[in-house]
């Protein structure tokens, strides 16, 4: 059943994107921003769809699985918190800005060097978020077909490349709108089910290892704000997000999205929780990557648990699909056509966006190769994005006084001490590099911005 389930669902999937790239896109607009169309429950929907991937539910998963529910609230909180701010202050500026990328509006405060900058921190970040995608898909065909992982991640990554390749965003919405419903139903029928069989949530807590009933599951309290900050920086900035909102038909729309993600992200939240803390107690021998899997497989009635895994596949597709789609519109509009000032008739450029959709892929399958797990990805990805990125990000939509020179001071300086810490210095402490890279990107980005002066050429934004 859920062999049959899956393969049916991920042939709706590809038959969906066929549909969607002849009928509904016609240019680069369709493509990447899905034409600026999209109504509130498809914007709610793909918002969910994107955290719901498998940033979630395979190394979120893998988090609560060995350090318990406590440390998961330092884990998973970011959600809910990011998407408060995005309503209040982030969603109506970002769907005004009719920009497409970020580094698009990063370039109208702080120059085309910054642009340039930006387009490269992102491309560094969001090609280890697709390779941890594709990693997700192979541990997912792992334990529905009994394929070797390394078949899986290759069968993964050439369906997330299709999909991304034929239909764009405007095809990527949908199917997460649908598959976003079903798996926010199933984890709903699903938890009470489980905990039924376990006491409830206090007979399934008392089950857990001692270490896992604490508030922080072992970790010192500066490795618990470690874990906290990737997510909620990468949140507030991330580009696949700002895609959404500038997708949607107008700035209203926007803006109650960013509610609606609020609430159906926090109640997702919970749900993961119960249902992987209870795999921690029915299969505490498993790979804690596939919790969120085995427990679809093994733990749950067939066909609730057949459509748990197809859902939890869908969006891992999906959530890959939307950051290659990410990444192709800032090798494309930010660095081909905004560094090297290539010139790409208009005909030509959907072609040209699939063209590199496929190329950062085959990027992402390699990169995937140097990680040891979707957590050590996730972690090195986020916190490049929230070091470098979100304070520059910020600064331009919040704060007037930003300068070019201090926009540009901050990018590098998150960038280069997030590769310094993780790379160089190889994590010393076992605290992710974002709590060292970001605190000193936005030292930089306000010192030097109180040292300059504002450039009176480009466009404030706030």
């Amino acid at each position: 059943m859920h062999a049959t389930m899956l393969i049916a669902y991920l042939i709706l999937m590809v038959l969906a994107g066929i549909y969607f790239s002849k009928r509904k896109v016609r240019n680069d607009t369709d493509f990447l921003v899905a034409g600026r169309s999209l109504p509130f429950f498809v914007v709610t929907g793909t918002l969910l769809a994107t955290f719901v991937g498998s940033g979630s539910v395979i190394g979120g998963a893998s988090f609560v699985f060995q350090n318990g529910p406590g440390a998961a609230i330092f884990f998973f909180a970011g959600t809910p918190i990011g998407a408060f701010i995005m309503y209040w202050f982030l969603a109506r500026r970002i769907r005004d800005s009719e920009a497409t990328t970020i580094p698009e509006l990063v370039e109208s405060r702080y120059g085309s060097l910054a642009r340039t900058v930006a387009s490269l921190i992102i491309l560094l970040a969001y090609i280890g978020i697709v390779s941890y995608q594709f990693l997700g898909g192979g541990y997912a065909l792992n334990i529905a077909f009994g394929l070797p992982t390394w078949q899986g991640t290759l069968i993964s990554a050439g369906i997330i490349t299709l999909l991304a390749m034929l239909g764009g965003l405007v095809s990527v919405a949908y199917t997460d709108f649908i598959s976003a419903i079903i798996i926010f139903v199933s984890m709903l029928i699903g938890v009470p089910i489980v905990l039924s069989e376990l006491g409830g949530v206090s007979g399934m807590l008392a089950a857990l290892p001692s270490e896992q009933r604490t508030l922080t599951g072992g970790l010192s309290a500066w490795q618990a704000i470690s874990y906290f900050l990737p997510l909620f920086l990468l949140l507030l900035g991330d580009q696949n997000l700002f895609q959404r909102f500038a997708a949607a038909k107008d700035s209203g729309t926007a803006r109650r999205s960013a509610m609606g993600f609020m609430v159906t992200g926090f109640i997702s939240i919970v749900l993961i929780v119960l249902l992987v803390s209870s795999t921690r107690v029915l299969f505490p021998d498993i790979n804690p990557d596939t919790a969120m899997l085995v427990m679809a497989q093994q733990g749950l009635p067939t066909v609730l648990g057949a459509l748990l895994l197809s859902s939890v596949v869908a969006l891992i597709l999906t959530t890959g699909n939307s950051y290659l789609l990410s990444s192709s519109a800032n090798l494309t509009q930010d660095i081909i056509t905004g560094l090297f000032k290539v010139s790409i008739p208009a005909a030509k450029r959907l072609v040209f966006n699939r063209i590199s959709v496929t190329a950062l892929g085959i990027v992402a399958y390699v990169l995937g190769a140097f990680f040891p797990s979707v957590l050590a990805i996730q972690m090195y990805s986020y916190g490049m994005y929230g070091a470098a990125i979100t304070p520059a990000l910020l600064a331009a939509l919040l704060w007037k006084r930003a300068t070019s020179a201090g926009g540009l001071a901050g990018m590098l300086t998150g960038g280069a001490v997030t590769l310094i810490w993780e790379i160089g210095l190889g994590k010393p402490l076992e605290w992710n590099s974002v709590l060292v890279a970001m605190p000193l990107a936005t030292f930089a980005l306000v010192i030097v911005s109180l040292l300059t002066q504002p450039a009176s050429s480009h466009t404030q934004t706030t």
